[in-house]
């Protein structure tokens, strides 16, 4: 009866410990949104690859608004280490920069610096 007592009491405590510790995890997540250049649905796909670094739960661009929507945990990674990913894939992203090397690698369609690219 005692060796029963115990188990009973060591699988309750299990039930009790296990949701704090989600409920840990759940704060270790923020959103963010940060500005993207870019044109079209193949920078949109490129710009999301490029987000998805260690850390990074869901990364959502607008091709109208120009806005990436980041949900990642902060204790993994960095705004500003996503940014830099981006823009090593030739897009500007927050304060990160495309190098020219980057930027000349991408398509035609996706030379946002150019004024006559098209919205696709």
């Amino acid at each position: 009866m005692k060796n029963l007592i115990i188990a009973i009491a060591l699988i309750a405590s299990n039930i009790v410990i296990t949701p704090s510790i989600f409920a840990q995890d759940k704060k270790d997540i923020t959103t963010t949104t940060i500005h993207v250049d870019g044109v079209c649905g193949a920078c949109k796909k490129r710009i999301e690859n490029a987000a998805y670094i260690n850390g990074v739960k869901s990364a959502e661009w607008n091709k109208t608004t120009n806005e990436l929507t980041i949900t990642f945990k902060p204790s993994k990674t960095t705004i500003e280490a996503i940014s830099e990913n981006i823009a090593k894939h030739g897009h500007d992203a927050g304060e990160a920069k495309a190098t020219e090397k980057a930027y000349n690698s991408l398509p035609a369609c996706c030379s946002y610096k150019n004024d006559n690219a098209t919205k696709h």
